[in-house]
């Protein structure tokens, strides 16, 4: 590894540990952490290290803006709980000099809420809102490394009141396409709120340290995927006061130490399949401990926790569908399309093949 790229890991690092102490306290802009795209809905994921072109990935890991993109559109819906919608729309663009771009804009709608007064008494309705103007910027260092980062402009609307805030997220990735392995490091929502609903400003951002790796089986339809979120705070665990209760002693069971530790171990880990029977076509499913620990039922967990999804492509239109399962009363729907815009003014599409 040259001197450059031993400089910028060994900067990222610093910068895992200094933002990583820094946490406490509540958050603002929590629905920067909502899962966007429909395949990393179906693998479980926040974020993927997979180099395949795909500009839905973009938004999570800006070192995947790549010149492979260039021209390229993206549009993003989740049908989400209780009337709850979000989704994002992006589009990359490459310049020789400067590098590659993405500009992202990034929603979520939370449908109508009562207003009411000091008696309770609903005097009508309100809306609430957050949205976020995103451009992110990537580059090559060479054949096997690229690195990136996104400054984000957020906003966060309730009635009359509004909160503003700015954040950055800085990301590096190899990719060994010989090899079929791909690993990313990202340092997510750096920044903090400019203004809120108070009038003031200070609030963190949900700060994120993350890697994720993936692995495409040689002479196999399959590529393996891990995520490890959340590596900033080692305790993702909190204290359930309906945990399991000792019939005995009246009291809350407790884990014995190995326990608590592969606990703790398990919810820094997503496991995820791709499963890619034919040319154009895949499959997808994944397992997120965390989720399936913090959102299940106690003795009915059901399927929550797991994910799925599949995805296919016509000429250079790119669909995937996914379903994640977060609580037994239901489940999101994912969709996602992306657009190769260059590559059908280039050929049109009668010269194309449907799994193009």
């Amino acid at each position: 590894m040259n001197r450059r790229r031993l400089l910028l890991w060994a900067g990222f690092l610093a910068a895992c540990i200094g933002c990583g102490r820094a946490q406490s306290g509540g958050y603002s802009f929590e629905f920067l952490n909502m899962t966007n795209p429909a395949r990393q809905a179906a693998l479980g994921a926040e974020f993927l290290s997979v180099r395949d072109a795909d500009i839905q990935l973009a938004l999570a890991n800006p070192s995947l803006i790549t010149s492979e993109i260039h021209n390229n559109l993206a549009v993003n819906y989740v049908n989400y709980f209780s009337g709850i919608n979000y989704g994002f729309l992006s589009y990359a663009r490459n310049f020789d000099k400067v590098g590659n771009f993405a500009f992202h804009v990034q929603f979520a709608n939370y449908g109508k809420i009562d207003r009411t007064n000091e008696f309770g008494a609903v005097t009508g309705e309100a809306t609430a809102n957050d949205a976020a103007i995103i451009l992110g910027w990537g580059r090559s260092l060479d054949t096997h490394f690229t690195i990136g980062a996104s400054f984000k402009i957020i906003g966060s609307f309730i009635d009359r009141y509004s909160a503003v805030g700015m954040a950055v997220d800085v990301a590096a990735t190899y990719a060994n396409k010989s090899r079929m392995f791909a690993v990313s490091l990202l340092l997510r929502n750096m920044g903090g709120a400019l203004k809120t609903y108070a009038g003031d400003g200070g609030n963190r951002m949900p700060f994120e340290v993350a890697v994720a790796l993936s692995q495409k089986i040689p002479h196999a339809p399959f590529r393996l995927l891990l995520e490890f979120p959340n590596l900033q705070k080692w305790n993702l665990n909190y204290d359930d006061p309906f945990g399991a209760v000792d019939l005995v002693t009246g009291e809350r069971k407790k884990r014995s130490k190995a326990g608590d530790f592969f606990d703790d171990l398990g919810r820094h880990i997503v496991v995820g399949l791709e499963l890619i029977p034919y040319k154009g076509f895949y499959l997808r499913a994944a397992y997120n401990y965390d989720r399936g620990q913090n959102m299940s039922t106690t003795g009915k967990p059901g399927m929550v926790g797991f994910s799925w999804g599949f995805g296919f492509r016509v000429y250079k239109f790119n669909f995937s569908y996914a379903r994640s399962a977060y609580h037994l009363v239901g489940s999101p729907n994912y969709l996602s399309l992306s657009i190769d815009i260059d590559a059908i003014q280039k050929k049109g599409f009668k010269n194309m093949k449907w799994n193009e």
